[in-house]
């Protein structure tokens, strides 16, 4: 009898990074495996904002914010998940409806003690860092997704395990099999220190363009390279321990890591992209240029450069370009632009910022 298997992501991001993938993943094998999968869209539980791993309160999200996260997120999941098969559900169906009274009730089914029990709410007790009231719902909330869901199954990251087992303590409340619960490691960040987050800015999105993707799994650590290998790839365990062998033999590292920067160009792009992404990798690392960088054509000249970069798409604000310009990040037809005032006359240039963004502009 097919399994109901539940994975709830909440859309406090535009898209969905690689570090979602390690779990997706494991939820496309069971998929295959016969039993149904539940791909929830915490679209009720981001505006709680989860507490998990954070020494601070999380700013919770407006509900336009939320929507239009929510609008990507299966789409994106459906680059890992066999869509035909996936049951797409929102939180907001069962928990609005809960109400005032409803929330009381559900709230009367655990402890202020077992809730401190938490590690998190635990160290920030300890600290004196402020918890709020609403946070101890976050938990509460996502564990009756599993009695309205009827899960058998629920998966989730490492830092998941209090919100599942909360999963089943009220399933039990309500009179249901308590689910099995299944936590997947999480993927540190390009930082090698942090796990892999948008809000960290350490992340990978998977419908990053196959270039940016390619150039961004280059620039992991030689030692994170492993622990990617062991969580992303499709090749067995034994395969990536004899490539590991090879290269504390002498091989190359850059080889296995081209490898799997191939690996996962791939499966997101194609493999003539993962091709091209090399290429362009290898002509960036000899001082080239990219061949299929975008062409920007803008008026207003002469136009600081502040501005031009943030009308090319180079960079998010005036003040970010300034900070890119002061670090030598910026380059216009092979030159560092040091003077953050300086004024760009009309014609046609190549700028270039930090190792991977590149855009021919011209400026009339």
């Amino acid at each position: 009898m097919p399994l109901r298997i539940k994975l709830g992501l909440d859309p406090t991001a535009p898209d969905i990074h690689i570090g979602h993938t390690v779990v997706l993943n494991k939820m496309r094998q069971l998929q295959d495996l016969g039993h149904t999968v539940i791909f929830l869209i915490g679209d009720f539980t981001s505006t709680i904002g989860d507490p998990s791993g954070r020494n601070t309160t999380r700013p919770p999200l407006t509900a336009e914010q939320i929507k239009a996260n929510a609008e990507t997120y299966y789409r994106q999941a459906s680059l890992v998940l066999d869509r035909d098969r996936t049951e797409i559900r929102y939180n907001s169906e069962w928990s609005d409806p809960l109400g005032a009274r409803g929330m009381i009730q559900l709230a009367a089914k655990y402890t202020v003690a077992r809730m401190m029990e938490r590690d998190d709410f635990t160290k920030r007790f300890k600290a004196g860092t402020p918890i709020s009231v609403h946070e101890f719902l976050y938990p509460l909330m996502q564990g009756y997704d599993s009695v309205a869901l009827n899960s058998d199954l629920e998966l989730g990251g490492t830092d998941q395990k209090f919100n599942l087992l909360m999963g089943r303590h009220l399933q039990q409340e309500y009179g249901q099999e308590p689910q099995c619960i299944l936590t997947m490691p999480l993927l540190v960040g390009l930082d090698g220190v942090e796990k892999m987050s948008k809000s960290k800015g350490n992340y990978i999105g998977i419908t990053e363009p196959a270039n940016e993707m390619f150039g961004k799994l280059m620039s992991i650590s030689d030692e994170l390279m492993w622990r990617y290998y062991e969580l992303l790839s499709f090749r067995s365990l034994e395969e990536i321990a004899r490539l590991k062998a090879e290269c504390e033999a002498g091989r190359n590292p850059r080889d296995a890591k081209v490898m799997l920067a191939q690996e996962i160009v791939t499966r997101f792009h194609s493999a003539a992209a993962a091709e091209q992404a090399l290429a362009d990798f290898n002509n960036r690392a000899r001082g080239g240029i990219p061949d299929d960088i975008p062409e920007v054509t803008l008026g207003g000249a002469p136009l600081g450069i502040g501005a031009l970069l943030k009308q090319a798409g180079l960079a998010p604000s005036g003040a970010e370009a300034n900070r890119l310009i002061e670090q030598g990040g910026v380059k216009i037809d092979g030159a560092t632009v040091s003077d953050r005032g300086l004024k760009v006359d009309a014609g046609t240039f190549v700028i270039q910022v930090g190792k991977r963004k590149f855009a021919k502009v011209t400026l009339a």
